[in-house]
């Protein structure tokens, strides 16, 4: 079967489709939804494969769409429309198979049965090595500056199908919508588009050789690299000579302000940090993911967001399990601690808003196990909610049971069961 018969076999679209449908996501330009799309596709499906093989078929423009990063600025991504997510998601099936069991073992973003966490495990085990020295390479708005032509030769080398070819050229080329007026693309690779992971891949995996070639141990997770090393010296080396590989090989940029040579235990890595005990380098969380854990948590328990304890609790406990599946891997018990605590005052301070009246307070105050004096002085208190959530008697009337009773996840609890069955 030629690779252009297998993008378009009914197994590969099929596949295709299910994955566009489960990751959901917005509609692109022409508003076209993925509830909408296998309907479409039943009534329309000839018509696009007509052009697909015929090579007219032209890609709409992304629509643009601006997301705040967590570190402050902003990210830009594209959103395709769902039939081009759909056609994307098919030639990235056909590609990956071609390309990934060549790529570098070093490289762990974007590709099947690697992880981020497989990433951390490795450079720990770097670190621990002895190669105490991080060079961290920062490239500059990558997905915007990838060469059309660079990564159009670098598919070519393993990809002949000329129809194949041109569409991919097709998609990077497709352009951009941003306030109703079509930007043409010169070159990027939109970040949020399907394709955009193994073209990413593709484009780097000659740097992945060249720092093999040289024995260096790194890690990479897409544009995100750490080179591990034995001095400062040797280090500011080594991010000279990767400089000038991205910027003249690959036609890059490296962020010189952003990259940086630092020690091991002042090294961070998708979020997590590392440090050093008698037994061995350990991991722990960046301080800055611990200060969003905290900002999230305290966006989801204001008490100006008027919605039922339930929802809440539910919309808690979402985050709580992703956020501790993802950090598990990391030693914080300790540092939960005083989260954990600070979280449950928060819910307390929610529940004391929520009784309102002297009535509804002294009468769950006294449910609660509360005598009565003393939810009547408590229940007529003019102290502030968060002062009153610390209290001895809130404390004791909400104790952590009351919260596991409604179903409330605990963080030490969720990190503690998560290391267990790890």
């Amino acid at each position: 079967m030629s690779l252009w018969a297998e993008l378009l076999s009914p197994a590969n679209l099929g596949r295709a489709l299910r994955r566009v449908e489960a990751n959901r996501g917005a509609p692109g330009v022409d508003g076209m939804t993925t509830e909408q799309l296998r309907p479409w596709i039943r009534e329309h499906w000839a018509g696009v494969r007509e052009a697909l093989d015929a090579g007219t078929y032209r890609p709409l423009p992304v629509r643009r769409v601006v997301i705040p990063k967590p570190g402050g600025g902003e990210r830009a991504l594209g959103v395709p429309t769902v039939l081009d997510r759909l056609i994307q998601q098919a030639i990235a099936q056909v590609l990956t198979p071609i390309f990934d069991p060549h790529f570098s073992g070093s490289s762990f973003g974007f590709r099947p049965g690697k992880s981020a966490h497989q990433a951390v495990r490795v450079a720990r085990r770097a670190i621990d090595d002895g190669l105490r020295w991080v060079v961290d390479v920062d490239l500059d708005r990558f997905f915007d500056r990838v060469n059309f032509d660079v990564v159009m030769a670098r598919v070519a080398r393993k990809v002949t199908d000329r129809r194949l070819l041109k569409l991919i050229r097709a998609y990077l080329e497709a352009g951009v919508m941003a306030d109703g007026i079509v930007q043409a693309s010169v070159e990027g690779t939109p970040q949020g588009s399907p394709l955009s992971p193994i073209l990413s891949n593709v484009m780097l995996d000659d740097l992945d050789r060249e720092l093999w070639k040289r024995g260096h141990r790194f890690v990479r997770y897409a544009d995100d690299l750490r080179v591990f090393v034995r001095s400062r010296r040797a280090a500011q080396r080594v991010l000279d000579s990767v400089t000038t590989v991205v910027e003249q090989r690959l036609k890059l940029k490296v962020n010189r302000e952003k990259s940086s040579v630092r020690h091991a235990r002042e090294a961070t890595l998708l979020g997590f940090g590392f440090y050093f005990t008698r037994s061995g380098v350990k991991i722990r969380v960046d301080p800055k993911a611990l200060r969003r854990l905290k900002d999230r948590l305290r966006k989801l328990t204001s008490r100006r967001w008027s919605v039922s304890m339930i929802c809440r609790i539910d919309r808690l406990n979402a985050f709580i399990r992703g956020w501790m599946g993802y950090f598990a891997l990391a030693d914080l018990g300790r540092r939960l601690r005083d989260v954990d605590e600070w979280f449950r005052r928060r819910m307390r301070q929610i529940r004391w808003k929520e009784w309102k009246r002297y009535s509804a307070k002294r009468r769950n105050l006294r449910r609660l196990g509360i005598p009565d004096r003393t939810a009547r002085e408590w229940a007529i208190s003019s102290k502030g909610y968060w002062r009153i959530a610390g209290s001895p008697v809130l404390q004791r009337a909400l104790p952590n049971a009351y919260w596991d009773d409604l179903g409330l996840l605990g963080l030490q609890n969720t990190w503690r069961g998560l290391r267990t069955t790890a």
